[in-house]
Formats: C-alpha cells, structure tokens, sequence
C-alpha cells in the first residue's frame, strides 16, 4: 500500500478531490479517513473523520466508485486508508494553497503574481517613517513585504535573536509615545488596501535570545545540565575551551608557540597540541561513559556468594550489559548485574571459582572502559578538528570575517552554552555542574549541523553534535526545549503560541525561520493556532535538508505554501536559466488537461528570490552590472519572485541581520544621487525592478504559465512566457555579467535570435550603465548604494525605435510560421530586452476560430476564441450532430481497425520513421498514445515532432474517413475542416490543437456510440464502458463479406453496392476472434470464438439485431449436424470442431431470454448453403432456424461421423491422417455427447504438435476426446431449454427421429434432458470417498472435490486433469451440480488455478503443467516445442468470466454473508482486468498471459472471448 508521505501534492481552493480505489482494494471494505473538517466544522490535526463512498452507477462494480473532498480551507491535510484489520494501509497529504487579497477591492493576488522585498524591520526607524522607507517597495513594483521580526531584540541585536517574543521592539516608539501591535496592524492594513501590498513576517520557534528575561526565570524551556545530563560532558568541553581563550588572551600559551593572534598552519598546529596535550587530558570526558570496576566487582562478588541469579531477567541469555548512568556522572554508569550473573557464572560455590569470575568480570569491564575512551578520543578528533576548521574560517579565510586577535569578545570559538556567573576557575566551574540551582541556566546554544538529519532534534540525547562541536552555533541564542508535547514544558507551549496569535492577527502570512531545525510537531501546533486567527495563511520557509523528499516532508505537515529559492545558487548562466525552468510552468505548447484528471506529485511552490537577506551580496560574487539581468530571469520564472532591500539600490555588501544599525533611505522622487538617506527610480536598477515587477504579475495575472528556457550563449539566456489561450507571449533576452564586463573579455557579437510570431512592441530594454555621480562611500547613518551606477530604460516601444536590436527581419518557416530574426547591437553585458510577441495576424485569427469549435467539446476554449467569418458549411454543423448518423458499425471503423484490418481496404495504420505503427487506422490508434504523451507533457516525444515536421498524420487521419464517403465521410470533411485551420498555424501548437480536436472528436463518438447500446451499457461504469468498446472493436464490415448471405426476406438485413462490380450485396457486422491475428480474411471468423464472444459483445450491449444476423448466417453453413470451426464464408469452411455447434445453440437460448420478443428468432428463415452433407454451395433453400437447431440435435443423436473434405496436408499440413475422422455422438446410457480421437482436438484446447525434432507433429497436446465437460453442460442446457419452449408451444419438435439397429426410434428431449441430470455427478464428480462405486479409475485419482475435465477419454488420466472447463458447465447447467460440491471444486480452481488476469489451463501440479507459451520455441521437449503447451498451463482469460459466474451463482445459493464475500471476491479479481484495459493501447484484454500474469508475446493483445466473458460477469453481478 502506498505511503506518500514524502510525496508533495498541491491544490488550489475550490477543487474537488476524489479518491478512488485502485485495483488492490477494489472489493474490499475501504476506509478513507480524513482530517479535513466537516462543512460548519473547525479544524482539529487529531481528529478525522470518514468520508462516504458515492458510487454513480449504482452497481456492484468498484470502478467508478469514490469518496471526495471540497477543498475550500488553506492548509495541509492528511488522510489514511485501510481495510479489514488494518487500520492504516497508507496514506498521505493534500496541501491546499491559501487565497491572498488586497487593495479596497480585496482582489485576489494570485501566487505566482508575487514579487516580495525583504526589510530588516530593525532598520526601518521609528513607526512614523515606515511610509517613507516602505514607500520603496511600493514604487519599485513590489506587492508583498517581508518583515523580520518585529520584536524586542536580544543583546547581540540579531534580527532574529528576540529577547521577547510578545512585545514590540521599543525601538520603533518615538520619544513619548509607545505603539503597540495595533499600531502595526493598522498600518498592515493601510499598505494592503491603499498600496495593494501583502505584509508578511518571520516566527523563530527553535530559539531565543541568551538574555530573554522569561528564560531566565523558566530554565526549564532551554536545554540544561538539570532537564538534559547528557549535555554534561559537552558543557565540561565548552568551558575548558573557554578558558583556553582565557589563556590564548593572557599569553599563557606562548611558550607553546601560541599567540593570540593566529596567523597561520604552525598556529593551528599549536592549537592541536594543546588541545590534545592539556585540556583534553585534564577534563577526562571519557570517564562520563565508564564504569567504576572496583565497587561493580565487589557488588558482584557479593550477589555471587549470595547466589542469586534471576533469569527471568535475561531470559538465559549471556551478554554483559552496561547501563549508563541517567545524571551522566563521571564513573556513573553501571553494570546490570542480572547480566552479570548470568554471563559470569563461577564453576562452583568456591572461594576460587568465584574468584576467578570476579577476574573475568575485571577484565571485561576493562575491555568496556577502554572501549569508551576509544570511542571518546574519537569524539575528540572530530571536535578538534571542528574546532581548527572555525578558527580558519573566523581568523583567516578570505571570504570569513577575519576576526583578530582571541580575547574574550572574541573567543577562540563561538561558546555552545550559556554562563550566567563570574568567571572563576575550571576548577570552580565544574563544581557548579553539580549544583542544581546553577546548574539549570547554563543553557545550550542554538545553531546548525551541516548535512544533518533535519528530522532529528540535535540536542536530543543520542545525538553526539555539541561534544563532537559539530554546532555552527549562534552565540547569541539559547535552543528551546519544547518536549513531546504542551504539558512537558507549559510555559513555553502558552508563551509560544500568544506570540504565534498576535502574528498571525496582524500578518497575512509568516515565514518560518530556520524551518529545518524546528521541532516538526511544533511547527504543526504554532500553524493551527496561527490558521485559526487567519485561516487563508501564507507560510513561507526556509528549508536546508539537501532532499526534496525531506523538504516533502516539512511541507506537507506543515502546510507550506512557497520554499524560498535563490538564484545566488547558481554558479552560472545556464544554471540560472534551469532553475526557472525548475521552480513552475508547463513547457509552451503544452496539452490541455482534462477537468477530471489524475492528482499527479508536484514540487513545492518556489518563492525565488534574486538574493536573499541573510546571503552574500552578489556584487561581491559577481559584479554590479549583473544585478539588472539576474533579476530579469527571475522575475521571468512562473513562480513567485523578489529581493531583499539593497539589492535594487546596488547596496555592495552583505546587510548583516546582526551588525548593521543603519536605517534604510526614504522615497524621494526628486533626491539627487548623491544623497545617501533618499531614493528614486534613478537610484541602482529600481527603474528597471519596477518594469520587471509590473511585467511578472501582468504575465501571471493574465494566464502566461508556459515557460520555455533558451541558453543562447554561455551569458545570454533568453525566458519565453507563453499564454495558452491568447498565444501571446513574452521573451525576455537577458544578458548576463557574472563577470566585470570592465577587466573581463565577453563576445562582441551576440548570436541571432529567431522568435517565432509578430513583435508587437519591446516591453522593455534596460541595462546597466555608469554614470558620474561619485564613487560609493558607506554612510554612517543610511543603507547606502553604489551611485556611480544607474539604469538606462525604455519600455513599450517599437522594434524600430529600440536601441539594442539592429535589425528585425521576418523569415517564413513553412507556410504556417513566421519567424523574426533579431540581431542585436547593443545587448551589452547587464543588458535585458523583453519583447510582446503575438502569433502572426492570420494565424492568430485561425488559432481563434479553432479554439472556437472546440467550444462545442468544452467551455474552457471561449478565452481566445473567434468567430469563424466564413465557416466551411461541415463546421456549421455540430460533430454530435453529424455522429448522431453513424452506426456501430461506422464506429468500428471510425475508431479501430488494426493493421491487418486497414490493409484488407488497402491502406495500414499511420507509421513514424524510426518509431512504430499505431496500433489501430482509427482514432483510438491516436489516443492510447496521446494518453500517455498528454499528462506528461511529452513534447519531445516522436508522435509530437512528426505533427510538427509535417501534415502527414493529420491528412491520414481525415483522408482514411473522407474516402469511405457517406456518414463516416461527413466526419472526415469535419476533421479536414478542422485540420485546414490546424496547419497553417505555428508548428509548435500543432501537437496541442492536434490533440484538442482529437479528443472532442474521440469524446463524442464514445457518447454516440454508448447512447446506441443497451441501457447497461449506457448507465453503466467507466469499466463496463471500456469493456463494451470491445463490441466496437471487434464487430465491424470489411471490403468482403465474411459471412455467408442471409434471406432477401429477412428484414434489417444491411447492403451496400460492391466497390467493384457495382452490385448491391449484403455487408452484415461479424465478430473478429481476436487482434491482431485473428482479424481479416479467412481467419477472421470462427464459429466457437464468435459464439463464446457474442453473449457478451453483442447481445449484453444491445448489439441485437447484427447478432441476429450472425446467428442465421452461421445457422445456414450448418453441415453433418455442426457449424464450422473456421467460418471461410461458410464456402472454405472447416467442420472439425466439436464445441462449435453447441455455442451456437447456446447463443440462440441467450438470445431468446435476453432479447424483447426474442424467440421470433426460431422462425427466422435460414438459407441453408448445404442441404445435405455432400451438397455444393448454393443459397436456394430455406427452412426456419427451429428447425436447423433440431437438426443439429437430432444428427447428433443419431450419430455424426465423416471425414473431412479434402482431408490431407492442403487444409492441415500438421495434421495425422487419423484426426481428419470426425466424430460427434450421444451416448445412448448417459445422455452425454462425446467423441474425438487421439489425433484429433475438437473443442477449445485445440493445439497440435507441430514440431518434428520433439516428434509431436500431429499429435494433439490436449485431445479431449470422449465427453468434455462443458460439452456436456452446454448440450444439457440446450436440451433443457428445447423442453421448456416445447412446453410453451415456442418450439414444435418433443423428439428426435433416429435409426438404431436397423429400427426408427423416438427419443425424447425430456429423456435426454434427464439421462444427463442423473448422470452428470455420478461420472464427473471425484468424491472424496475413497471407495465410491461409481469411479472406475480409483488409482488415476489424485485429486478429490473436483469435477473431472472429461468422461470416457482414450487416455483414462485426461479424464482426472484440473482444468477450468468445469466452471462453464456451472454457468449454463448449474442444475448439475450439488451447490456444497460446486463451492468446493471452485475453492480448488481458486486456489490451484486462479491467475491475476486468467486461469491456468492446467493443474499446476500436473507432470506436464507448463505455464510459458513460446510458440518459436523448437527443441527436443516434447511437451513444449513448438507451443505445445498452448492449453497445459498458461492462463486463459476467457474462462475466468465462467469462473467467476459460477462462484456468484452458488454464493447466492450458501447465503448472504457468502455472497457478499464473493462480490468482494469478483471486484478484487476484475481491478486486474481494469488496469489492464486502461493501460493498454489496444484497449482490450489479451488471449492469455503466461504465468503469474505474465505478458506472453504470442498472445492476441486483444481478445474478443476474453473481453465478452468479463463484462458478463458485471452484468451478473
């Protein structure tokens, strides 16, 4: 069962979810369990809630079934599912994204059209010049403000180090007044309903400051030596390193060749050997985790003496355990002296032996000790290696921030506690870790591990991180220590969620620092307190776990909305350009989805930001001239954007969250750029962010959700965003300058640019320039920018007006696209030009007109669509309309028609080069692909690049409907309507209109052809739908006629003038027995397949009168009393199948019952091709159906036996001279039907032995000769059937005229109808008594509580084989069997021959079962050369319908509680048979899989038997 956890799916508010069973559960008692609130219900993490199952068609069938969900509340929400026991078989999250408003108005602000300035709230000044320095971002384009926190700051004034998370920093209240959290909401409010922006801010759940007063007072919600012992040897490490420091500072270590100023390797080194040479050896950490042997062996001399042992305890079991000391005392841990006595155990009571064991004992504990030390020098290893690594970054790394001299400031490494009290001595200082009131406040430090597992609390015991100094800790701030929930620590829960209650009062949304590191279960409590003040919230994070899958997780369970992502990530261009193509859009061009389409896993939402507040200044990394073209991309990504402030201004430095006290510069729109403390669109690139921000919320506001990425060159990369319906798109050109442009050498010339359409106007052309305003000089009191740079702009001009482009030439590329080549001049590096580029004018309005046909198909095509000015008079006419006239015969060529098929009426199925044929000439030959090509978005896929190469597929599709003429021709001048539009628009929206218009065209002949079947049919599910296209699939008319003529008075008979000979003839539906072997020509028809099929296709569909006429055509080929194997027009025809006959005569029963007035059919006329055995073809006679079927009866009676026409090597080239003797028979004793040799096979099982090196060419694997089950079963429900209408006057013959010895006999129906009712059990059933009178073979049985496969067989042993054969005797005669016998010989079949799709055709423990058909196969077995074993274990899937019938029918006979078992039985077993029809591209079901459900390549991928038999059992059930 699948558990998705880690798997990310989004959804917008407003959407339906639906869950549905996939095929595991189908049948079984699904539980869908969900914590979305009911409807007037609030939100509770903890409480779920049942969804009920809606099932549309009312039936047993699961296919259609779901349970849903009106997803109408942001957050993230989870729901399980189990059945039977199982409470949870999986599970996953549904995060729903939040509505964001603004403005008077309160309109919605799509996601997307985000564009966000980060603040340092500390350096915004009093509360009365938020305005002006806010103003900023309002002018620059920004939509949305991101506030670090805005409380009281703690002593290191560090952003996000809050002092106390409840009140406002005071810093922002002027002298004599004091705002308050209302004064800032009321502000919040102003900016978003007078400046339309959103306001936003951070929540630090994992820290606070060192010198919060309330954790002063609370110690218990920090990490301490009282609440966590195991940080006790850490904390003993963290002072001896300060007082290290201590002596670093005072020169104490110079002799050691340690200064306190660390220059360079020597001095590490140095630190390394005092290190290991003084302070480690003096605190001894080791002796945290050893024992003290001496009082441990003593106390086990003394329980030795005592002799206790307690093995109760260790349930026997030796090993020596040691349990380490809960207070983490030096020499605290001790011996589990259970263990101990059970491990060391003296060899006697004496002195000596327990002696000795005490010295065994001595001497592990040693071993353990030594063990720990080891284990400790390795811990400090590692920590002296972390410490070294923070001296080279802090002291002298280029890019560290080369901090000096050590003093006491400035420790050697920042401190990973807390140290409330006067410096004393180490001495001094350890003493106080045993003092509890002291001991609670030394408090650990927060900070983070790199690479380390987000999802485990590092301070939690087990973890080694602050003892291995693996902490890349913030001085500045003490861990909270929240525990498993609220009551293991109250006061931090309570303090915690007042301050989540006042941000989330007053903020529209929060970012979630350091999310990472925050305790998830947490973070889950503060958002439902938050979600509750403000339902529609905005979450924002920060998330380093390295994994997608990790970030899955925080975004799941905490609801998410955008991951922040930064484009100072990329070390290049090129990596730039594929993080936009990362973080959102479908690729241009890209298919129309379906309303009701799978929910498919998603990234999480990207919040991507050109740099980010707490990161390195890109002019450092890069140079000042790329901050205008890095925006550019970014803002260009279908994703939300934006900055941090500086950035805009060209700040050249980090804006340290810690360090910098400045304030930001107010809006001026006049200040000159010499003044530091004012700003305008002069200043840096804001004129340009400002263009850039407009355009990326008019392009997200408007739709344009196509992105594609062109690396043009190593700097320039060109983001086109395309809208789906207007095709409207813009390419922004962005040339970028990771490199000084002033001392690095870039390219003079740009390579061209080919931009497919018309080039409306330039949005804009920017780029950074010089300017003479002075060089920059850090301000003392403002956040100063570089002045000396500027930005020079143009927006909405024309192409001849732009400075950057030296010509603009249109190329055509192709009849239908037009192309303009862009050569540029000036696209110097720093430079963006962003052009609006329409389709061309024609092809734009063509776009229109067929976006408004398709209207007819969906609403969703009327944004962009136009009216056709001059409407081809087809078009005018709606497609159902013209559907509405084709029959279902028309379907079959409209939609199918394999290979084989098409090349009878001399054509094939559409072929691509280098790829593959499409399975079918008709659409469905398209969609199985499409189906596929389409949810991914497989542009790149060879069916796409051949539309777009060329018309060739798309003339296929029309021609191959137009030449057919009449109403399928109608549908093809549709298309060729259509597809006239479709090709002169641009090549690369031929893929998607393409399909578009597929899909309406598929979509309404499906419903056409469900609203001409039967009422099941048309209420039935979307698998009794798929299984019904079968009918479609394999009942059609080719270019001859495949059956033999029926009666001129016969009425609904169709005709149609001959092609060639300009006469009018018949052209009947007939069935094809399976694709695509079995589908033209002579091997189309075959009497068994096509009446085993014809139940289920036709007359469960509706399909009667074509099964009328298939019936009678077949009943006028009727000859020594059987109808043909292999049909061959009835003039080829074979009769050497047994079963065939008694098919037919079934289908005429099934017929009757199933058909309104059905039993007219017995007195249809037949024209009889043979009259008598030896005639030639002719059609001149006629006689009613009844009585051709009391022909076939009575020859069957007297007793067929012929050999066949033409017998030899011309008709069978396998074949033995023996098998061409046919025989059909009734024995006169039982009443049974038998017949057959052993060189013959006449019924289903029909392979023979091709093979001369096995030597079983001409030997029949599977003979079955005698009397095969379901013969038997089939002619008793025949004879049956044949007393019943006797009875009702519907059938004028009670008996059969034969000779016997010389004499003319009368046997009755009814005695024959009786002699195989007393008969049947006696001979067919294997009892378990073992000394049952009535088996005459005890010795062959080898299995009990079965039905024999066959009575009187040549070789007896064939007659005791398992097979499934059994099962269709149930179905038709269930009057047979005993109901208690019937059950269990089909909990045998179930258990024995039960596969995934079909049934194995023989006993798996049968010496010759082989379950792999591989027909190429030639070798020296004889059991499988040559697909021997065709029917001798391989899985069949038609008889599972007869399987599954029967067990229906005699579960309704045990009772409910059986029933209901079965159904669940039937649903579980079908769930196979619905994937695989959805899955496949033929949209059937196979002839048979090997074992286990294999896929066999010799099998027919679409089976005509296999697809009726199964819908059989939904009509059933």
């Amino acid at each position: 069962m699948e558990q998705l956890g880690r798997t990310l799916f989004r959804l917008d508010q407003g959407f339906e979810l639906q869950f549905r069973l996939g095929p595991t559960l189908q049948g079984k008692h699904v539980r869908v369990q969900t914590n979305y609130p009911a409807p007037g219900e609030h939100f509770d993490r903890h409480t779920f809630r049942a969804l009920d199952w809606h099932n549309p068609t009312g039936r047993e069938d699961d296919s259609d079934k779901f349970c849903s969900l009106d997803l109408q509340i942001a957050g993230s929400y989870q729901y399980n599912f189990g059945h039977g026991r199982e409470e949870k078989s999986g599970g996953g999250y549904v995060v729903v994204d939040p509505v964001l408003r603004a403005g008077a108005d309160n309109h919605h602000v799509h996601l997307d059209c985000i564009t966000i300035q980060t603040y340092l709230s500390k350096c915004l000044g009093h509360l009365d010049d938020w305005p002006d320095r806010l103003r900023v971002a309002k002018e620059s384009g920004y939509n949305m403000i991101h506030f670090t926190p805005l409380q009281t700051l703690g002593k290191s004034r560090s952003c996000y180090s809050l002092a106390d998370q409840l009140s406002l920093n005071p810093e922002f209240s002027p002298p004599g007044k004091n705002y308050t959290w209302t004064d800032v909401g009321e502000l919040v409010q102003k900016l978003k309903k007078e400046w339309n922006m959103i306001c936003i801010t951070d929540v630090v759940y994992n820290h606070t400051a060192a010198n919060s007063p309330w954790i002063k007072e609370h110690p218990e919600c920090g990490y301490n030596l009282v609440n966590s012992p195991h940080l006790r040897p850490a904390w003993v490490l963290d002072r001896a390193i300060w007082h290290m420091t201590c002596n670093m500072a005072d020169a104490k270590y110079a002799a050691n060749g340690l200064p306190a100023q660390v220059q360079n390797e020597g001095h590490l080194n140095a630190i390394r050997d005092v290190l290991w040479g003084q302070v480690f050896p003096k605190i001894k950490l080791w002796e945290f985790f050893q024992v003290r042997i001496e009082s441990a062996v003593e106390e086990f001399r003394d329980l030795t003496k005592q002799k206790q042992r307690d093995q109760k305890k260790t349930g026997g079991k030796q090993g020596l355990k040691i349990i380490q000391d809960p207070k983490f005392r030096r020499f605290g841990n001790e011996v589990d002296m259970d263990s101990a006595l059970e491990t060391f155990v003296p060899h006697s009571h004496s002195t000596q032996a327990i002696l000795e064991a005490c010295n065994r004992l001595w001497g592990r504990l040693e071993e353990i000790n030594k063990e720990q030390y080891q284990q400790m020098i390795h811990h400090q290893e590692k920590a002296a290696n972390c410490i070294v690594g923070n001296v080279v970054y802090e002291r002298l790394a280029d890019h560290g921030p080369k901090l000096g001299p050590v003093t006491r400031k400035d420790p050697i490494v920042p401190r990973y506690f807390t140290f409330p009290f006067e410096e004393t001595s180490l001495e001094d200082d350890l003493k106080m870790m045993d003092q509890p009131d002291k001991a609670c406040h030394f408090l650990a430090h927060n900070g983070w591990v790199m690479g380390d597992d987000p999802l485990r609390n590092f301070a939690e015991p087990g973890s080694n991180v602050y003892i291995r100094r693996e902490l890349i800790c913030w001085g500045d701030s003490v861990k909270l220590r929240y525990g498993d929930k609220p009551d293991d620590c109250p006061y931090l829960w309570a303090h915690m969620q007042k301050y989540t209650e006042i941000t989330a009062k007053h903020f529209a949304g929060v970012r979630l620092d350091n999310c990472h590191s925050t305790p998830l279960h947490v973070a889950e409590f503060m958002l439902d307190v938050a979600r509750v003040a403000m339902p529609s919230l905005y979450v924002v994070a920060e998330l380093f776990t390295g994994s997608e899958d990790l970030d899955n997780v925080f975004v799941n369970k905490l609801g998410i909305t955008s991951l922040i992502r930064e484009a100072m990530s990329a070390g290049d261009s090129h990596e730039e350009g594929r993080l936009v193509y990362r973080y959102g859009g479908e690729p241009v061009g890209a298919f129309v989805q379906p309303s009701l389409r799978p929910l498919v896993p998603s990234i999480a939402h990207a919040m991507f930001l050109d740099v980010t507040h707490d990161n390195e200044c890109p002019i450092q990394l890069r140079s000042a001239y790329d901050s205008l073209p890095s925006s550019a991309i970014v803002s260009m990504a279908c994703c939300c954007s934006g900055s941090t402030r500086g950035y805009d201004e060209m700040v050249p430095h980090q804006i340290s969250v810690v360090k910098e006290e400045r304030f930001y510069p107010k809006w001026n729109p006049d200040a000159k750029a010499s003044s530091p403390g004012e700003v305008n669109l002069k200043t840096g690139i804001i004129a340009g962010k400002l263009a850039l921000n407009k355009m990326h919320q008019d392009l997200a506001s408007k739709g344009f959700n196509q992105v594609y990425v062109d690396q043009v060159d190593e700097d320039v990369v060109a983001v086109t965003r395309h809208c789906p319906s207007t095709h409207q798109s813009v390419v922004a050109v962005c040339r970028t300058a990771f490199h000084n442009p002033k001392h690095h050498q870039y390219r003079k010339e740009v390579p061209p640019m080919f931009i497919p359409g018309k080039i409306d106007e330039v949005v804009l052309e920017a780029r950074v320039i010089d300017r003479q305003a002075g060089t920059y000089k850090k301000c003392e009191k403002y956040i100063n920018g570089m002045p000396e740079y500027t930005v020079e702009i143009k927006e909405h001009i024309q192409l001849k007006d732009s400075g950057v482009v030296k010509h603009a030439g249109v190329t055509s590329k192709g009849s239908s696209e037009f192309v303009q080549e862009i050569v540029f001049e000036r696209l110097t590096p720093g430079s963006v030009i962003a052009f609006r580029v329409s389709l061309d004018p024609r092809a734009q309005e063509l776009v229109g007109v067929i976006r408004h046909h398709l209207i007819q198909f969906s609403p969703k095509y009327k944004l962009g669509s136009l009216p056709d000015q001059h409407t081809p008079t087809i078009l005018e006419t709606p497609l159902a309309q013209i559907m509405s006239k084709l029959t279902l015969a028309d379907m079959n060529m409209l939609l199918f028609r394999c290979d084989s098929e098409e090349q009878e009426e001399g054509g094939g199925c559409y072929n691509i080069p280098s790829w593959t044929s499409f399975k079918y000439g008709g659409l469905q030959g398209l969609m199985s692909v499409m189906a596929d090509i389409r949810p991914k978005n497989d542009l790149g896929h060879p069916v796409c690049d051949n539309l777009r190469q060329g018309d060739w597929m798309i003339d296929y599709v029309s021609n191959r409907l137009v030449s057919r003429g009449g109403a399928l021709g109608e549908v093809g001048k549709w298309l060729k309507g259509m597809f006239h539009y479709l090709k002169h628009i641009p090549r690369y929206l031929i893929p998607c209109y393409f399909d578009a218009i597929l899909v309406g065209a598929y979509t309404t002949a499906l419903d056409t052809t469900f609203n001409q079947m039967s009422s099941f049919v048309q209420n039935g599910s979307t698998f009794v739908k798929l299984l019904a296209l079968g009918s479609v699939q394999m009942c059609g008319v080719g270019s001859f006629p495949a059956l033999p003529p029926l009666s001129l008075a016969l009425p609904g008979v169709p005709y149609r003038l001959n092609k060639d000979t300009g006469k009018k003839e018949q052209c009947c539906v007939s069935l094809a027995a399976g694709l695509p072997h079995f589908s033209s020509g002579i091997f189309r028809c075959w009497g068994r397949d096509t009446f085993i099929a014809l139940r289920g296709l036709m007359l469960v569909t509706g399909r009667h009168l074509e099964a009328r006429n298939i019936i009678l055509a077949f009943a006028g080929t009727l000859r020594h009393g059987l109808i043909p194997n292999l049909l061959g027009e009835g003039i080829g025809a074979r009769y050497n199948c047994r079963d065939a006959v008694w098919w037919w005569l079934q289908c005429i029963q099934d017929y009757c019952s199933l058909v309104p007035e059905g039993t007219a059919i017995l007195h249809s006329p037949v024209v009889r091709m043979y009259p008598h055995d030896d005639s030639q073809p002719h059609f001149s006679f006629t006689q009613p159906l009844c009585d051709v079927i009391h022909e076939a009866m009575t020859r069957h009676m007297q007793g067929i036996d012929f050999r066949e026409r033409n017998a030899g090597p011309n008709i069978d080239m396998h074949m033995k001279d023996e098998g061409f003797n046919v025989v059909a028979k009734v024995n006169r004793y039982t009443g049974f039907v038998y017949g057959g040799n052993r060189f013959n096979c006449g019924t289903w099982m029909d392979k023979m032995g091709e093979s001369d090196k096995a030597r079983n060419k001409g030997m029949p694997a599977t003979p079955r000769d005698g009397s095969a089950v379901e013969m038997v079963g089939l002619s008793k429900s025949v004879v049956r059937w044949l007393v019943e209408l006797h009875k009702k006057g519907l059938f004028p013959h009670s008996s059969m005229k034969i000779h016997r010895d010389g004499k003319e006999l009368k046997v009755s129906y009814e005695d024959w109808n009786h002699k195989i009712q007393v008969n049947f059990e006696k001979n067919f059933y294997v009892s378990h008594d073992e000394k049952d009178p009535d088996e005459k073979h005890p010795d062959l049985v080898h299995k009990r509580g079965i039905y024999k496969d066959s009575h009187g067989a040549s070789s007896p042993w064939c007659d005791y084989q398992l097979r499934p054969n059994f099962c269709i005797a149930m179905v038709v005669a269930p009057e047979l069997f005993t109901v208690e016998r019937a059950w269990k010989a089909l909990e045998i079949a179930e258990k024995k021959l039960l596969g995934p799709l079909g049934m194995k055709t023989l006993d798996p423990d049968d010496m010759v079962y082989c379950g792999v058909y591989d027909n190429a196969l030639d070798n020296d077995n004889y059991n499988v050369a040559r697909g021997f074993n065709y029917h001798q274990g391989p899985e069949w899937l038609w008889p599972i319908g007869y399987f599954l019938r029967a067990k229906l029918y005699f579960a309704k006979k045990l009772g409910k509680e059986t029933y209901d078992q079965t159904v669940y039985l039937v649903k579980s077993i079908l769930s196979q048979h619905y994937v695989h029809l959805e899955r496949s591209s033929w949209k059937g079901l196979p002839e048979l899989t090997n074992e286990n459900g294999q896929n066999c390549p010799f099998s027919c991928e679409s089976q005509a038997w296999s697809i009726s038999t199964v819908l059989e059992v939904l009509h059933d059930m």
